[in-house]
């Protein structure tokens, strides 16, 4: 059966294939009205559009916008216009109105919708449809006020004014609103011959005629003509809310509930992105809705939906919704259902035989149609839909929407597929059509879909299918019918279309069968084929295993791209980077043995380049690629593997991933050295290119690891037999064979120890625990290896630092970690077989603790400073002699048979003693105690202990000074006996009392307290008293008798003194006025110093309160002659007696002396006179003789006391 049998209409028939709005009447009307579908979805559509729409005929709204958005060639535009025939219900096409067409077909079965169309059919309207971009001046879009200049074009013309000159149809509207402009148009075509309407349009060369009609009609005068023409001429400015209030002043002259509606087509491709102009066209949905409350509407179709038409933000953006309220989508469902429906309707004998065909050949048609990462292809789902859709396959329908959008974006001419929305519904009718005289079985091929859109296409994307057809190596026979060129054409179809970036050959296989009798496999070499000249021609390019249709401008680039020269050396490198920091994620290879506690750097090598500087581990993965060229037989890279102590990988000889990785890297070399260029869409082909190279990279990582799965990997001289399969998993297994062959001695290692082990090395009663197994030493192979070590650097008179021990160790053959070398030198020190040297002392638990020695051993910062030797010990003799000062001078017995213990012990022992030495504070006074030149002698002997940090200097110095520190002890005994017990106060006490001694001896003649105080002093001076210290005590008792007898005999002259100069003052006192108030206080301070006379025990203290006395006496006596003068009253004047008689002045009374008390010996100012003849009475005499005249003065009288 053909296939143009099978369709219940002609396949041939006539279909306008582009739905042009705005040009008037439409010859296909009858046609697009009968065979109209309404689907599902525009059902719902009409029902929401007039259930809304009729609330402007029934009362009032203000929301008057409605948004339809769809994809291209979704039908938006059919069903705009098919709105305004149905609005335009005064309006015959075929001699009834539209709305007939859908109740007399029964298009839609719901009464209510019907209704409220034939409500709208019958209320009048003005429908304006119209495409915005074709009825937009040139530079249209630039003014802010491009919508509402459209708007006011398109609303002219629909009264017949002259829409693209505003002032020429202010003119008009002026003179029809006045009665009078047909009569206008009639005088114009009397006066010139010729229309108006045809002759507007050339307004600049007819304005003398427009002012002679005017004039001649009497409407204006001339000059007012010619100024109105002048004006004319003019930018014309109108706001929106003008325009609203022009279109509500129209209604509301039509009267009868008269409706305006604005159908404006394609309005978000002439939008765009300018949110300037989203603003504009939704203000004037707007403020038409709030001038005309609902009888002007504003119906716009665009490719987008109103919330991703523009960019606009935050709180506008919401209002601009919200002036959109009726939003209508059409979906792709709704295409395919418009295309089953309209186009591919078949007749019951079609029916049924492609029912049987379907049967027949399901299974073998499921195997050929497959797509490989392509989940969004559909295919069959049943017989049913195999009817349906026949001769197309399922996947077509949303493909091509898709290709459609895509094309109108990148492809199209002028992006509008010549000023029209080529709809699906045509594409799959001229596809079908190209197939109609084809037997049942036969398949529309993707690539078709090609012819019925090749005249919409721009002339770049034509002119590489043309020139393929033309080109001899792609078209030998020069046929229109090639297949390499449809494979071109499927190519250029899915290029732009983001849901088919898949485009292998299994999916291009796909693509093109054209017959479900297809040979796949014979189909898909000759896909191969066609590809493999296809790009050899630069007209598609692969990037992995994707192909891609080349423009015009790409192929250019391309061209230059290949040009572009790269390095092997660079190629290489790459892809070093690539296996190393992509697959090879594990820069260490981590050895499972006590939880991967042991890592191994290891060289990182593609063919014979380092992927970085300065790689000297021990072992080492070098990956060979097809581009080494050093030899690769199995010998060689046997040795290589070995000798090498390297995990040889070597790589298939496939060229892909270095193939893709070459080519990706001359992108980006292009990329980076061209900053501009002249091609057309540079920018987006760069920016394409750059998305190109990052697949490809892509791709070669994936080629890459393929590779490696597939590698044949060498280690330690033979091919490695591998259980793993993955890429990390195989290079972890050879690592681990190569691990076990170079880090041989790592098996010395039995216990873990870390940095907390080594500080509990030196914890006072630590217990080494044995190892589980062999209960013997833990790690005791590796103890043996760094003593050995250690021994053979002091066999040559080296110190070995601890940087070397990790440095040897920490490598082949050992691979140990730091704690491991840490440990072991920690326990070695303990166990006494090595020594440590730090900064040039020697370290010992006894010079520092425990804790201090673990943090040299395990930081960083003494790596170089912390050295290792093996340790010496001294001789038994120095040992014997260190335990027997130890006895003799601390009292202690040593009983550690430990080396470092007793030297730690002795080191302590010598310090506290020095510091209690030290302490001794007695010394500081001036109490001569005895034993200061002991004391000294002590600390100069025991200081220098503290600095012998090494053990032997330590027991050789101090075997060298035996006899010192003996002696010592001998002579701190009676040292530490005297001032442990009571010899120190018995001295204290005979020091005090010699010191009373000292200040009074001067006033002691007494033999028997001075030969009591030549014996106590001859203790105290000696240098070793302590024999004789037991004396004192009865020596200080006779002392103390004879002392108390001279000091009563000097208490009675000083008490009789007191006692005299008490009773002087008294006795004046006693004639004063004031006795009683100052009485008791005169005789107190007497009291006072009579009491500290009878209780002193110095007799130069004693004597000098005599002389106190005196002065207290003077004093007093003063003290009451002052007083005495401020009793006296001054003598007041005599007053006058009255009269004339003059005043006869008093006789002066005597005036009162001052009185002032000395004290002879204030006089005298010495206590004696020593007289041996008579110039020493003279002399003494007139001394006495000017003093006393120093203290005459005519006011004063001096009493002299004695």
């Amino acid at each position: 059966m053909l296939i143009k049998d099978m369709f219940k209409k002609p396949i041939d028939r006539d279909i306008k294939g582009v739905i042009v709005v705005g040009e008037g009447e439409d010859s296909n009307a009858k046609q697009e009205l009968e065979e109209y579908v309404v689907t599902r979805e525009l059902s719902k559509h009409f029902r929401e559009f007039f259930d809304n729409y009729k609330k402007g005929i029934v009362g009032e709204t203000t929301k008057t916008g409605v948004w339809i958005s769809g994809f291209f060639g979704s039908g938006k535009s059919h069903f705009l216009k098919i709105l305004s025939y149905l609005l335009d219900g005064q309006k015959l096409i075929g001699g009834k109105r539209a709305v007939d067409y859908f109740i007399d077909d029964h298009k839609i079965e719901d009464a209510m919708v019907l209704a409220d169309m034939k409500l709208a059919a019958d209320t009048p309207t003005d429908v304006v449809l119209f495409n915005i971009d074709s009825k937009s001046e040139q530079t249209g879009k630039q003014s802010k006020d491009a919508i509402v200049t459209v708007f006011l074009k398109v609303f002219n013309e629909m009264q017949g004014f002259y829409g693209s000159m505003p002032y020429v149809a202010d003119l008009e509207r002026q003179l029809s609103e006045d009665g009078r402009y047909n009569e206008f148009k009639q005088e114009f075509a009397a006066a010139t011959g010729k229309s108006w309407e045809d002759s507007r349009r050339k307004f600049d060369f007819i304005q003398d005629d427009i002012v002679d009609v005017l004039v001649d009609m009497d409407y204006m005068s001339e000059p007012a003509a010619r100024n109105w023409c002048e004006k004319a001429a003019e930018p014309y400015q109108i706001s929106i809310e003008n325009f609203a209030r022009m279109v509500r002043e129209y209604i509301e002259k039509k009267g009868h509930n008269h409706h305006v509606c604005f159908l404006v087509d394609e309005v978000g491709q002439y939008i765009g992105d300018d949110s300037r102009l989203m603003l504009n066209l939704q203000t004037i949905r707007e403020e038409l809705g709030k001038e005309c409350k609902g009888k002007a509407w504003v119906i716009v179709t665009s490719q987008q939906d109103v919330d991703s038409i523009t960019q606009v933000k935050g709180n506008d953006f919401s209002k601009i919704q919200g002036r959109f309220d009726t939003r209508l989508s059409l979906s792709s469902a709704n295409v395919d259902e418009v295309i089953k429906k309209r186009i591919l309707a078949k007749t019951d004998t079609a029916d049924q035989t492609l029912r049987v065909l379907y049967e027949q050949k399901a299974t073998p048609l499921k195997n050929k149609l497959k797509f490989e990462d392509l989940p969004e292809m559909k295919l069959y789902d049943d017989t049913r839909d195999f009817v349906d859709v026949y001769p197309f396959i399922p996947y077509q329908f949303k493909l091509l929407g898709s290709v459609l959008t895509s094309i109108r974006q990148y492809g199209a001419s002028g992006k509008h597929l010549s000023e029209g929305e080529r709809s699906m519904l045509a594409l799959f009718k001229e596809s079908a059509e190209a197939l109609q005289n084809k037997s049942d079985g036969a398949l529309v091929p993707f690539s078709l879909f090609y012819d019925a859109l090749d005249e919409f296409l721009d002339a770049a994307h034509r002119r590489v299918i043309m020139q393929a057809l033309d080109n001899k190596n792609i078209n030998p026979d020069g046929g229109d019918d090639c297949f390499a060129v449809s494979v071109l054409k499927a190519l250029f179809l899915v290029k732009y279309v983001k849901e088919f970036q898949k485009a292998t050959v299994t999916n291009l296989t796909t693509l093109l069968i054209s017959d479900m009798d297809e040979d796949r496999l014979a189909l898909t070499q000759k896909v191969q084929d066609a590809l493999d000249v296809l790009i050899h021609e630069t007209l598609v390019q692969k990037n992995g295993d994707v192909y891609v249709f080349l423009t015009e401008e790409e192929q250019e680039i391309g061209r230059d791209i290949n040009r572009q020269n790269v390095e092997m050396t660079d190629i290489i490198h790459r892809t070093a980077d690539m296996i190393y920091t992509q697959i090879l994620t594990e820069s260490k290879y981590k050895y499972p043995k006590f939880n991967g506690r042991y890592t191994f750097s290891y060289n990182q090598q593609v063919d014979d380049q380092p992927f970085k500087v300065n790689q000297n581990y021990d072992i080492g993965v070098r990956v060979l690629t097809p581009y080494y060229s050093d030899g690769t037989d199995e010998q060689r890279l046997r040795l290589m593997s070995g000798q090498g102590r390297e995990v040889l990988v070597v790589l298939p000889d496939d060229r892909e991933f270095l193939n893709e990785i070459s080519q990706a890297m001359k992108i980006e070399k292009y990329l980076r050295t061209n900053a501009a260029s002249q091609i057309e869409r540079y920018e987006a082909i760069c920016e394409n290119k750059t998305k190109e190279m990052r697949t490809r990279l892509s791709n070669a990582k994936i080629y890459l690891v393929d590779a490696l799965k597939s590698a044949t990997i060498y280690v330690n001289g033979d091919i490695a037999q591998l259980s793993a399969k993955d890429v990390q998993g195989r290079i972890g297994e050879a690592l681990a064979r190569l691990v076990d062959t170079v880090y041989h001695k790592l098996t010395y290692i039995d216990t873990a120890f870390n940095e907390d082990d080594v500080v509990k090395e030196f914890r006072p009663n630590h217990q080494m625990s044995l190892n589980a197994v062999t209960s013997a030493e833990p790690n005791a192979p590796a103890q043996d290896d760094v003593l050995a070590y250690i021994d053979n650097n002091s066999a040559l008179h080296a110190n070995t630092s601890m940087k070397s021990l990790k440095d040897r160790f920490t490598k082949a053959p050992y691979g140990f970690v730091d704690d491991d070398v840490e440990w072991i030198v920690a326990h070695l020190f303990k166990k006494g077989q090595i020594s440590l040297t730090l900064n040039g002392a020697v370290l010992t638990l006894s010079a520092a603790n425990g804790d201090e020695i673990a943090r040299y051993i395990t930081k960083r910062e003494f790596l170089d400073k912390l050295l290792t030797s093996r340790k010496e010990h001294p001789k038994p003799e120095w040992v014997r002699m260190v335990r027997e000062i130890m006895r003799e001078l601390f009292g202690n017995n040593a009983p550690t048979e430990d080396e470092d213990g007793l030297m730690r012990a002795c080191r302590k022992a010598c310090a506290d003693l020095a510091a209690t030495l030290a302490n001794r504070k007695q010394y500081d006074y001036v109490k001569p105690y005895p034993g200061k030149a002991v004391i000294d002698s002590g600390l100069a002997l025991l200081r220098p202990v503290a600095q012998w940090n090494d053990p032997m200097e330590f027991y050789k110095q101090m075997y060298q000074r035996q006899d010192d520190f003996l002696d010592f002890a001998e002579d701190y005994d009676p040292v530490k006996a005297f001032f442990a017990g009571v010899q120190k106060e018995i001295f204290d006490k005979a020091l005090d009392l010699m010191r009373i001694y000292e200040d009074s001896k001067s006033f002691i003649v007494n033999d028997k307290v001075e030969n009591t105080v030549k014996e106590i002093y001859a203790i105290l001076r000696a240098a070793k008293p302590y024999q004789q210290i037991q004396k004192l005590p009865a020596l200080l008792d006779q002392y103390n008798e004879a002392y108390v007898e001279v000091l009563e005999a000097a208490t009675k002259p000083v008490l009789s003194t007191i006692a005299a100069d008490r009773a002087r003052v008294l006795e004046v006192l006693d004639e004063k006025p004031y006795k009683a108030q100052y009485g008791n206080a005169y005789a107190a301070q007497f009291d006072e110093l009579k009491k500290k006379a009878e209780t002193c025990n110095n007799v130069t203290i004693l004597r000098s309160y005599a002389d106190q006395a005196d002065a207290v006496r003077i004093r007093l006596l003063n003290e009451m002659d002052k007083r005495d003068e401020k009793l006296t009253p001054p003598t007041p004047p005599t007053p006058p007696t009255g009269g004339d008689d003059p005043v006869i002045p008093q006789p002066p009374k005597p005036q009162l002396k001052r009185r002032k008390n000395l004290a002879i010996k204030s006089l005298t100012q010495t206590t004696s006179w020593r007289i041996e003849s008579d110039a020493d009475i003279d002399a003494y005499l007139a001394a006495l003789r000017r003093r006393l005249e120093s203290e005459l003065d005519p006011d004063t009288i001096v009493n002299v006391e004695f």
